[in-house]
């Protein structure tokens, strides 16, 4: 049967509309290769940075207080004035000192007078002893010659051993009368100390950070009245991300930038990384020291941190956005083929730009850097002029 003209036109057209349709889904639609950006992997100098931000903080605080209770009778230092070590910083009128000072006087003269009755009872508790002693003897030789019976010669042994004892509860009275004595002076020595402790002095060289208590306040022993640092041996405690904090290590150097001054970077040195590290942020703590520290810092002043990590010399390095994680795996695309193909590779130093290869890629491969769409294994791809997000 002999098709019409019209006939022939819709069947090209319906041709044409599917061809049409099967290249804009191949070359344009969903079923089209994605398109990706391609680097090789050179050689070069890495010189890795850690960043964390942290804040001013004080190595080596002190609190000062008194050991005694008591008002606050004179404050002399305010907050932010320098001190010497040794400077008197405030006075404490101590609560009960005085009471207990004449307390403890009136004890160690009643036991002075103690002990002075107590040796005047050993003298004549000694001389008792003597005598009876000495009579003892005497009847003993008389008993001996048959001159007096013996129930007298006993009678003078028992006296004499009566004096003994005498004597030796003597000698316990005034060794008694004695401690008390002691015991009193070492009570008016330590009230001596008390009375010179509630003068509060310096124990640095330093700053008053805080001012606690003002005149006429009661505070109790150990309370803090002022508290002072040392301007000398200030650093910032800075968090670093954990992924990023395995090559951080004493004695590193680093930039410190403070939020008062955003444009000047201040020289610094890792100090001290401390082993409990925050378990909620994820953040290790370390503790940058100013090196050396400039003329004023405030304490609690909000700092960024640049830690510089030992450098890489003539490594593969290979774009930081080429590197992908795929079930825990670092490693990076390649076209194989004119497909994805995941390659695992491990790491080595990192900046924000460039990573270092240790192993899985040679020098001149390529791989995928940029992609139009999340690459998964064997999707299509092609080769494309990109614009980096």
């Amino acid at each position: 049967m002999k098709l019409s003209k019209r006939s022939v036109f819709l069947a090209i057209g319906t041709l044409a509309f599917l061809a049409a349709f099967v290249w804009l889904l191949t070359t344009r639609g969903p079923l089209a290769p994605v398109g990706v950006a391609f680097a090789t992997v050179t050689r070069a100098d890495l010189n890795p940075d850690v960043y964390g931000i942290g804040t001013v903080e004080a190595r080596h605080a002190y609190t000062v207080g008194p050991i005694q209770a008591g008002r606050v009778l004179r404050m002399l230092v305010d907050q932010g004035d320098v001190v010497k070590a040794g400077q008197l910083l405030a006075e404490i009128d101590p609560v009960d000192l005085r009471q207990r000072a004449e307390a403890a006087s009136n004890a160690a003269a009643r036991a002075r007078e103690a002990e002075l009755a107590a040796q005047a009872q050993v003298a004549e508790a000694d001389s008792r002893a003597k005598l009876a002693q000495a009579n003892h003897a005497r009847y003993q030789t008389l008993y001996q010659q048959n001159f007096v019976a013996r129930e007298m010669a006993d009678s003078r042994r028992h006296e004499a051993d009566a004096a003994l004892a005498a004597l030796a509860a003597a000698r316990a009275n005034a060794a008694g009368a004695q401690r008390e004595i002691r015991r009193a002076q070492a009570e008016l020595q330590g009230i001596a100390q008390l009375q010179s402790s509630l003068k509060l002095l310096s124990p640095i060289d330093g700053g008053v950070t805080a001012r606690e208590a003002e005149p006429g306040a009661t505070v109790v022993a150990g309370q803090a009245v002022l508290r002072l640092a040392d301007p000398a041996q200030l650093w910032v405690r800075v968090r670093v991300d954990q992924a990023r904090a395995q090559g951080v290590l004493a004695g590193q150097a680093a930039d410190i930038t403070l939020r008062s001054a955003p444009g000047r970077a201040l020289p610094g040195k890792v100090v001290r990384i401390e082993l409990q590290s925050d378990a909620v942020t994820e953040e290790r703590i370390v503790n940058v020291a100013f090196d050396p520290a400039p003329s004023q810092l405030y304490l609690g002043e909000l700092a960024e941190v640049d830690i510089h990590l030992a450098g890489a010399r003539n490594v593969l390095a290979v774009p930081r956005a080429a590197v992908a994680h795929r079930n825990n795996q670092a490693g990076v695309w390649q076209a194989v083929d004119g497909q994805a193909r995941f390659k695992p590779v491990q790491l080595g130093a990192q900046t924000a730009e460039r990573v270092q290869i240790v192993s899985g890629l040679a020098e001149g491969d390529s791989l995928i850097v940029y992609s139009e769409k999340q690459l998964e294994e064997t999707m299509r791809v092609r080769e494309q002029a990109l614009t980096k997000p």
